[in-house]
């Protein structure tokens, strides 16, 4: 598994997107709610861009004649036929089981210093520096 840095994170806010092109394909790693994802830019309808879509929540189970919306930055909408997906796992709302975007793993790592460094040793009081 190869690894990309895509940005730091106070680059990327809550609500927000990055569409990366990595690997030959097309990305999108979003920030839902302080969590990221990342999911194939491409609706498995008709092959949509789809990480350019409105990001929104959905309507949750209620009782009869009320309405309760939810999970506000976690439903992404293909910007063609409006197909809806979980950006957490990358099922469609509709039919989770056979409609899907694959996902990719996405991580928060601590910055590496980007610094060469070199073993140095101290022999008989002379410095030797081995490169």
């Amino acid at each position: 598994m190869e690894r990309y840095v895509i940005c730091k994170v106070t680059e990327m806010q809550t609500g927000q997107r990055k569409i990366v092109q990595v690997g030959g394909r097309s990305i999108g790693v979003f920030n839902a709610n302080g969590t990221y994802y990342a999911l194939r830019n491409s609706c498995p309808h008709q092959g949509a861009p789809l990480c350019l879509g409105r990001v929104t929540g959905t309507t949750l189970s209620s009782q009869p004649g009320q309405y309760r919306y939810g999970r506000e930055g976690e439903v992404l909408a293909c910007p063609w036929h409006g197909w809806e997906f979980d950006v957490t796992t990358g099922k469609s709302l509709f039919d989770p089981q056979k409609c899907l975007v694959k996902t990719y793993d996405v991580a928060v790592e601590p910055v590496q210093d980007s610094v060469e460094t070199y073993k140095v040793s101290v022999e008989e009081d002379v410095v030797v520096l081995y490169v």
